[in-house]
């Protein structure tokens, strides 16, 4: 493995073990966020988490574990099948996750989540 995608995986578990996301089910957690690992770019993946915690914000209590997961394997895979405009900024990201945006957004933070035109996903 890369240096690149060990600190794009590391990126991942800051925010998962950032807001205890694992909940109760460690075992299948860590293994469905692996199987996303292999499928999805980490920085789609990172903001399909920040999104996932952002909307689940307004329910009580925080969604965890695997229902989680698959709240993020949702907003991830309709993302495949229709224009992609995040619902957060960069500067929303980077005050959520306390991680730098440039991965996800690319260098110009200033751009409002609507007039993001492409995303710093690696290909």
């Amino acid at each position: 493995m890369e240096i690149w995608e060990q600190i794009s995986r590391q990126r991942v578990k800051h925010i998962v073990d950032s807001y205890q996301l694992d909940g109760e089910d460690d075992e299948y957690f860590y293994e469905y966020l692996e199987d996303l690992l292999q499928a999805y770019a980490p920085p789609q993946i990172e903001l399909a988490l920040v999104e996932t915690l952002v909307e689940s914000w307004r329910n009580v209590p925080l969604l965890r574990g695997v229902v989680f997961l698959e709240r993020s394997h949702e907003i991830l895979k309709s993302w495949e099948t229709k224009i992609f405009a995040p619902k957060i900024s960069p500067t929303h990201f980077q005050l959520i996750t306390g991680l730098d945006a440039t991965p996800i957004f690319g260098a110009d933070k200033t751009q409002h989540p609507k007039q993001v035109s492409s995303l710093a996903f690696p290909t």
